[in-house]
C-alpha cells in the first residue's frame, strides 16, 4: 500500500503558482495598456502580451445574466475548497504524485481567478459598469495571447455560433487549470492505478535461500535449522550409508566435553576382520561385543573403549 503523503509541500506549490500569476497580472495592470495598442510581441506575431479584461470565465467566456457573475464567483470559492479538501484528502491516503500535482496546479489556478472576482472590482477598481456592487465583480486579467486563427464561428455551434472570434486569451491561472486537468486525462490509468493486493507468504523450497533472507537469532532456531539441513541432506543423496550401528558410532558424543566427535571413516568390512583374524585369531568378532565394547558408562559419563569394562576404570 502506497505510504502517506504530506499535503503541505503540494499546498506550497499552489501558493507559488498563486504568488506567480498574481504578480503578473499586477505587472501587466500597471505597465500595459489595454487591446492592440498596448500589446507585446513575444515570439513572432503568434505569442504576445495582450492586456485584456475578462469579466466571465476562463478564456474570457461570461454568463449572459446579470447576476452571472456573483454566480461564478460563489461557484469558484466553493471549487476552491473542495479541491483543496480532495487534495489534502488524497495526500494523506497515498495517492499517486503526478495526481497531487495536478490538483495543485487546479487548485492554484481556481484560487488566483477567486481573488481576481472578489477583490480587483475594489482594489484595482475594474468591475464592469452598473455592477450592483464591486465585491465579487472584479474582472480578471487575461495577458496570454496565442494568436494562431481569428474569423466567425460556424452558426450551427451553439451559443457562439455566428460570432466573430478569435484564440482565447488567457492568464497564468487558467494555464495551471488546463495543464492540471489535461494531466489528469491523459494519465489517469498511471493515476488511479488500484492498490496492489498483498501477496501471501510462500514456502521457500530451497533451505540455502532461506538462510540467506533469515538469521536465527536463538539455540532453538539453531537446532531446527541443522535439523532441517541434515533431512533435506538425507532425501536427496541416495548413496548414503543408513547403518544404523555406524551412525551411532560415528556420532558419538563426549560427554564430558559436549563435543561432537568427528565422523570416522571406516575401513571395508572384509579389510577389517581380515586384519582382525591375523592379529589374533582367537578374537571373537561377534557383534553382541562390538555393541558392548561400545557401551557408555552412564554413570561416569564417559565412553568406553573397545574391549574396556566399567570395573577396569
Amino acid at each position: 500500500m502506497n505510504q502517506p503523503k504530506n499535503p503541505a509541500r503540494y499546498l506550497l506549490f499552489s501558493l507559488l503558482l498563486i504568488a506567480i500569476d498574481q504578480l503578473s497580472k499586477l505587472l501587466v495592470f500597471k505597465y500595459m495598456q489595454p487591446g492592440f495598442s498596448g500589446q507585446i510581441l513575444l515570439v513572432g506575431s503568434w505569442l504576445k502580451l495582450h492586456y485584456v479584461l475578462n469579466p466571465g470565465m476562463a478564456f474570457g467566456m461570461q454568463l449572459g445574466h446579470e447576476y452571472g457573475k456573483l454566480f461564478l464567483t460563489l461557484f469558484r470559492l466553493l471549487a476552491m475548497c473542495a479541491i483543496g479538501w480532495y487534495l489534502v484528502h488524497l495526500a494523506r491516503g497515498g495517492a499517486s504524485k503526478g495526481l497531487l500535482w495536478a490538483l495543485s496546479m487546479i487548485l492554484a489556478g481556481a484560487v488566483g481567478n477567486v481573488i481576481d472576482s472578489t477583490f480587483y472590482g475594489v482594489f484595482l477598481d475594474n468591475a464592469p459598469y452598473g455592477s450592483p456592487t464591486p465585491w465579487f465583480h472584479g474582472q480578471v486579467i487575461d495577458m496570454i495571447f496565442v494568436d494562431f486563427w481569428e474569423g466567425f464561428i460556424p452558426e450551427w455551434v451553439p451559443v457562439w455560433g455566428g460570432q466573430y472570434y478569435s484564440t482565447p486569451i488567457f492568464n497564468i491561472a487558467d494555464s495551471c487549470i488546463f495543464l492540471g486537468v489535461c494531466s489528469i486525462l491523459i494519465f489517469q490509468s498511471h493515476f488511479y492505478t488500484p492498490e496492489e493486493d498483498e501477496v501471501a507468504p510462500t514456502a521457500i523450497p530451497d533451505h540455502e535461500d532461506a538462510e540467506s533472507l533469515t538469521e536465527p537469532h536463538s539455540f532453538d532456531e539453531v537446532a531446527k535449522t541443522t535439523v532441517a539441513q541434515d533431512e533435506a541432506v538425507l532425501k536427496t543423496d541416495d548413496n548414503l550409508d543408513l547403518d544404523p550401528s555406524r551412525n551411532v558410532a560415528a556420532s558419538m558424543v563426549n560427554l564430558e566435553t559436549g563435543e561432537i566427535a568427528e565422523p570416522i571413516e571406516s575401513a571395508p568390512s572384509d579389510k577389517l576382520i581380515s586384519t582382525v583374524e591375523t592379529e589374533d585369531e582367537n578374537v571373537d568378532i561377534d557383534s553382541t561385543q562390538d555393541i558392548s565394547s561400545s557401551m557408555i558408562n552412564l554413570e561416569n559419563e564417559e565412553i568406553l573403549k573397545p574391549g574396556e569394562s566399567s570395573t577396569e576404570k
